[in-house]
């Protein structure tokens, strides 16, 4: 038999064990409950980045339709700037008679009318040759060869207009 110190000895190194097997089994509980939080913590990171790049992607895809919109915008800006040229290039001859003389009323036409024509040229221009392409827009774009037959036509009635303006009668009757 053993003696009495050693048997406590041996006790207490029982119970040093069971203690550390405890806390041993308590340590594993809680690293699989982490290893739990961290699994389902991935899985929610990966759902999220898909979420993220899908949202990524359309915002994309939206950028891509205001970009087209922006150019048409501009488009008809420069044919509206170039309408309002030609008519007030037209309107001059008749509102300036016998208030200026004739060749700066001529003129004054003449510069209207030239930046008329000027303006659907450049309205063709920054929409056909537009530089870098955007992403494929769910809009489609305006075709070109329709904007240069309409700026084309366009170019037409303010080149009659400033011959009108040059060899036609000043006022009216």
């Amino acid at each position: 038999m053993t003696t009495p110190p050693v048997e406590d000895k041996l006790k207490r190194s029982v119970e040093h064990a069971k203690e550390a097997a405890t806390q041993t089994q308590e340590a594993a509980e809680n690293t699989q409950e982490a290893a739990e939080q961290t699994q389902a913590a991935a899985k929610t990171t990966a759902v999220a980045s898909v979420q993220m790049k899908d949202s990524a992607d359309r915002r994309t895809e939206l950028a891509a339709n205001r970009t087209v919109f922006a150019a048409e915008r501009t488009y008809a800006a420069w044919v509206r700037t170039g309408l309002a040229s030609l008519a007030s290039g037209i309107g001059a001859k008749k509102l300036l008679e016998g208030v200026v003389p004739e060749w700066m009323i001529i003129s004054t036409g003449s510069i209207l009318v030239l930046f008329s024509a000027f303006c659907f040229a450049a309205a063709v221009w920054r929409q056909v040759f537009t530089g870098a392409q955007p992403p494929q827009p769910d809009v489609q774009r305006l075709p070109p060869y329709l904007l240069v037959m309409f700026n084309g036509f366009l170019m037409l009635v303010a080149l009659a207009a400033l011959f009108g303006l040059w060899f036609g009668r000043t006022g009216g009757d």
